[in-house]
């Protein structure tokens, strides 16, 4: 037998969030976590290797943008698995 949650509804007749809710975000939580840590990385890493002022904002936003995506599309298939 298979026990399932009981449905909360709050006071204005709210009900969960659905799936494809869930799946979103999820998604805006592992996009905002990624692009802190992208931002972080970026930043030592362009530095490392000497870059400076346009060039600088360009290497740091790119890696932003790449470990945002990769770790909200993780954090997406997290979710979905949980529904």
């Amino acid at each position: 037998m298979e026990f399932k949650m009981p449905v909360a509804v709050g006071p204005y007749g709210q009900t969960q969030p659905s799936c494809f809710d869930r799946v979103k975000m999820g998604f805006m939580m592992g996009f905002a976590v990624g692009m802190a840590a992208g931002a972080m990385f970026g930043t030592f890493s362009c530095l490392r290797i000497g870059m400076r002022g346009r060039e600088l904002m360009g290497g740091v936003g790119k890696t932003m943008m790449q470990s945002g995506g990769t770790f909200g599309t993780f954090m997406s298939i997290g979710m979905g698995i949980r529904c």
